[in-house]
């Protein structure tokens, strides 16, 4: 398996995982389930480290198909630090996940005001995860790149 095709088989993992993990956390919050909110938290703290392979693999990937004569490579490089925003991002969550993990160790309970800043973390993460993904899209699929006139070809 190449680089590129290992990272477009990965790629939705985050997007699709800081999204679902947001929701599962949510829910946790709202019916004030700790194991929920605990099972998102090691999520967010998995996605994490995960997430720091896949930009590592889309490292890979670029530098195999740079030379290829399809890819625009500063497009791949708008992705490539989108992505270093959106792991960023993920790595902030997952580290705030574990502390809250810690944290409420003792006791049993996450940190009320620490779960705040989750949530907010979490939702900032996905947009960026999202804007990555649309600008990783852009590097193989012109068609969703601009809005394409009626006109055009005529």
């Amino acid at each position: 398996m190449k680089w590129a095709h290992l990272h477009l088989a990965l790629n939705h993992v985050p997007v699709l995982g800081t999204f679902f993990l947001l929701v599962l956390f949510v829910i946790g919050m709202i019916r004030r389930r700790e194991e929920i909110k605990r099972l998102s938290l090691w999520g967010f703290f998995i996605l994490a480290i995960f997430s720091l392979g896949l930009k590592y693999t889309g490292e890979l990937a670029l530098n195999a198909l740079k030379d290829v004569s399809w890819i625009d490579v500063s497009i791949a490089q708008k992705h490539g630090d989108a992505a270093g925003r959106a792991v960023i991002g993920t790595v902030l969550l997952g580290i705030m996940a574990a502390g809250d993990l810690f944290l409420s160790k003792k006791v049993r309970a996450t940190v009320p005001w620490l779960n705040g800043i989750i949530l907010v973390t979490a939702v900032a993460t996905f947009i960026l995860m999202v804007i990555t993904a649309n600008l990783g899209g852009d590097i193989r699929h012109t068609e969703i790149r601009a809005p394409i006139s009626r006109d055009a070809g005529r």
